[in-house]
């Protein structure tokens, strides 16, 4: 039996991309499992596997080092990634305090799968580097495409020159240099739309927004959208002439996974899990992330009718990762 940990899942009303992961792999697992939460948790045995993809600490569910210590089942564990250790300035203070202790955790489990090749790299660093000795194996789960729920597409050339952004607003996501290049570009001449889904980070995320209704002051075309379901984010994103993901961190980056299921290029920023995923094509990668070189690859995706199909036909026919190959991969591991 494999026990799937929904302790914060359960709770949660956004979609984040922690949400999102426990989501789709609660559904795809299915029958295969049964769903729990800390510390309401069977007697499970020898045999059965105890399954989290999400964060946790001592002090969030007392008695979990006790737990891992006693071990009375086998632990596996979906990692994302280390970002509140390497952003801790632009992360929730209580995120950065417990960090460290879940990642030295993860160290005690029978089993790991990382979200990429970087994140699971940045984890065995981490144990390296706190001398854990025997760590367990961490392979990569390929997380899925299709998480909007939408059928795999191809996207012309649209009518309205269209950039979307999805992304909880906040410094990590670093929608500023995208809005540094729309209104770069909106002075040149260039009018586009620069549509950015995603909820507010409370912590972090009023400048941004704040910033944002000065914008619109000044241009039609700049939207905020706080609040999408899967279908009117996977429309939007199919409407769009390109996407656009200038993040700082990532363990993994779905949504350029899932602009590219839709057939619709992306244009990204050069961090080595993004890299993992442009590598395939339907990307263009921007070096050093910087506003020049975001003013330069949108003012060519915007522009550059040919360079922009080429990338939308590599978008629509290259292999990409579903939701159902990640859960087969772990009821065959956990079977």
């Amino acid at each position: 039996m494999i026990y799937f940990d929904t302790t914060n899942a359960s709770r949660w009303s956004h979609g984040s991309g922690l949400s999102r992961v426990s989501r789709r792999l609660s559904e795809g697992l299915g029958d295969a499992a049964t769903f729990v939460r800390w510390p309401h948790l069977p007697h499970a045995g020898p045999s059965d596997w105890f399954l989290t993809p999400e964060l946790f600490a001592e002090e969030d569910r007392p008695g979990l080092s006790a737990f891992l210590e006693r071990h009375p089942c086998r632990l596996a564990a979906v990692y994302h990634d280390a970002i509140p250790l390497k952003l801790p300035e632009i992360t929730w203070p209580a995120s950065v305090r417990r960090h460290a202790s879940y990642m030295r955790m993860l160290a005690d489990f029978d089993r790991v799968w990382a979200v990429s090749a970087a994140s699971r790299e940045e984890l065995l660093s981490f144990w390296r580097w706190q001398h854990v000795e025997a760590p367990p194996p961490v392979e990569v789960l390929l997380l899925g495409a299709d998480g909007l729920g939408a059928p795999r597409g191809s996207s012309a050339w649209p009518e309205r020159a269209r950039i979307v952004s999805v992304g909880i607003l906040e410094p990590r996501k670093n929608q500023a240099v995208l809005l540094d290049a729309f209104e770069a570009l909106q002075d040149e001449g260039i009018a586009f739309e620069l549509h950015l889904a995603g909820r507010v980070n409370p912590h972090f995320g009023k400048p941004i927004r704040q910033r944002i209704e000065r914008l619109r002051g000044r241009f039609q075309g700049l939207v905020h959208h706080a609040d999408m379901g899967d279908g009117a984010l996977a429309a939007l994103v199919r409407s769009a002439t390109a996407t656009a993901f200038a993040s700082l961190a990532e363990g993994c980056g779905l949504p350029v996974l899932e602009s590219l299921w839709l057939g619709v290029p992306c244009l990204c920023s050069d961090l080595a899990p993004l890299l993992e995923t442009a590598a395939a094509g339907g990307c263009d990668v921007v070096p050093g992330n910087t506003v020049e070189g975001w003013v330069g690859a949108l003012r060519r995706i915007l522009t550059d009718r040919n360079h922009r199909d080429q990338l939308a036909g590599k978008a629509a026919a290259r292999a990409l990762p579903t939701w159902a190959c990640a859960c087969e991969a772990l009821r065959t591991a956990l079977g």
